[in-house]
């Protein structure tokens, strides 16, 4: 068999990314199998293989020794092969929508392993997963799993995001209170009847989602489907019974005074320190992200704020623009984990941004640093095609600028958009729009991060970001929070929110929240 071209291109070009998805790719398969020669590309750190016939992980796959992503996303996989799990610098693994129904004990060989999206499958059990330390990301949705006692582990103590809905799991185990840093649970359309006390001993959840249980106790059951976080948790902590000692380092804490600031308390770290964030909390006029469902499959994940009093010379604007570049080089992995924008917020339409996918025909955005507006797959095919001049004018092997994030967006038949009064302002990961770009005289600006990966991701970049931005800007950095809220308007996430902007270097940056 004839090696692919996309092989023969990413071997001629030395390339560290590639993608291989759409009906081209079925058809091969189909005919001639899978093109093996693939796995000689021992410098890949990111493959992708989605939307394909694909249905078995070969031996070769051990031979990408140097693979840190690894997205296998809807296929036809029914097994995995143990030569997997020998790829040792593996942080991410994608394996949604497959057939799957086993997971080998050979995952825990994955000691760097940090994302793993095992969602749409056929799993009904787990293996021990307390050798995978280094988890914060963890998705077994819409599955077949009847517990998971596997995961309530002491050692999964980095653990911030734990999907479980749609299962048929029945009860919440009381070692759920092992995961000290769990900040969202989904444990929606299961069939959970109690909630055990111990759960309040996750300290940091700010997000619990328990909707479409049978839970016995009428009361908890009206709140979860009307109230948030706070209260459902407030309930479970006075009514809800524990079947451990009520004896650990959280649970002492519930006996005294708590810490905590209430959301109208001002809170000041105690420090001069030489660079402060001052944050006004967000007020019902506020500007609001609102998420549609139809990008929650596509690149779901989403945050935002607002920076006032901006001050820009031209050595800080240039340094600005230089520090999204290495932060899409660096902490977004080449935006295959995030990627960030920013806006005039002087610019911006109303007080309302919709995030949400349209069909790569019907998005129409003016390009940043453009002159016309065009649609996204007229604007897909005129960046290949400069791309491929610029290329061969440089006698390049690679591509160059946004040019080299086009891989991205191959094959997708919806693409992710912000939009203000109809207008498309941001189409990640690719550009912004020229409408709302920032310039020297900006004063106030609107950032976002945009994930496909989690949340928590867009929370570690938008922090970053924020570190790096007070500490060349003169003067204080002042933030506003900005909500994200789903169609009928409730509340899902805010940015930053008390729990954010949490910095180790306490005596250079200090956050005061008014």
């Amino acid at each position: 068999m004839a090696p692919w071209p996309e092989v023969l291109t990413a071997k001629s070009e030395n390339r560290r990314e590639i993608i291989l998805n759409g009906a081209k790719i079925n058809e091969r398969i189909k005919k001639e199998g899978f093109d093996i020669s693939l796995y000689e590309l021992t410098a890949l750190n990111y493959l992708d293989i989605h939307d394909s016939t694909l249905n078995e992980v070969h031996n070769e796959i051990g031979n990408l020794h140097n693979l840190q992503k690894l997205v296998l996303h809807n296929n036809k996989l029914e097994q995995l092969n143990i030569k997997l799990f020998s790829l040792e610098k593996l942080k991410v693994l994608d394996l949604s929508r497959n057939l799957i129904s086993k997971v080998p004990e050979e995952i825990s060989q994955l000691t760097h392993l940090d994302t793993l999206n095992l969602s749409m499958n056929q799993i009904e059990d787990l293996p021990d997963l307390s050798k995978n330390v280094k988890l914060i990301v963890l998705n077994i949705s819409n599955n077949k799993l009847k517990e998971f006692n596997a995961i309530c582990q002491q050692q999964l103590s980095n653990l911030l995001e734990l999907k479980l809905n749609n299962n048929t799991i029945e009860f919440i185990p009381d070692e759920i209170n092992k995961l000290v840093s769990l900040k969202n649970l989904d444990l929606s359309s299961n069939k959970i009847k109690i909630i055990p006390g111990e759960l309040v001993d996750c300290s940091k959840l700010k997000d619990v989602n328990l909707k479409d249980n049978p839970i016995s106790d009428r009361r908890l059951l009206k709140l979860i489907d009307q109230c948030r976080t706070k209260q459902i948790l407030d309930y479970v902590k006075q009514h809800c019974s524990r079947t451990t000692k009520n004896n650990t380092a959280n649970s002492k804490k519930d006996n005294k005074k708590s810490n905590l600031p209430k959301d109208n308390e001002e809170v000041v770290e105690p420090l001069d320190a030489k660079h402060k964030i001052h944050i006004k909390h967000c007020v019902d006029e506020g500007l609001r992200i609102v998420i549609k469902e139809d990008v929650k499959n596509i690149r779901g994940h989403i945050l935002g704020c607002l920076v006032h009093n901006v001050k820009f010379t031209e050595e800080s604007f240039k340094k600005f623009i230089q520090l999204q570049t290495k932060l899409h080089e660096g902490i977004c992995e080449k935006r295959n984990v995030a990627t960030i924008a920013t806006h005039d917020t002087k610019k911006l339409n109303g007080k309302l941004i919709v995030y949400t996918a349209v069909p790569p025909n019907t998005l129409m955005i003016k390009p940043l640093m453009r002159n016309n507006v065009m649609s996204g797959a007229e604007l897909f095919v005129k960046l290949q095609s400069e791309a491929e001049a610029l290329r061969k004018e440089k006698k390049r092997n690679i591509y160059s600028g946004i040019h080299k994030y086009l891989y991205l967006l191959e094959g997708k038949k919806m693409y992710p958009c912000l939009m203000a009064d109809e207008d498309v302002i941001s189409f990640p990961p690719i550009t912004n729009s020229d409408v709302t770009k920032i310039s020297i005289d900006t004063t106030s600006m609107f950032l976002e991060v945009t994930s496909a990966t989690s949340q928590y991701v867009c929370k570690k970049v938008m922090d970053t970001l924020i570190g790096e931005m007070v500490t060349f800007f003169e003067g204080d950095l002042h933030l506003e929070q900005v909500k994200n809220v789903d169609i009928e308007g409730n509340m899902k996430a805010i940015y930053p929110s008390r729990t954010d902007l949490q910095f180790e270097d306490k005596d250079s940056i200090q956050v005061i929240r008014n």
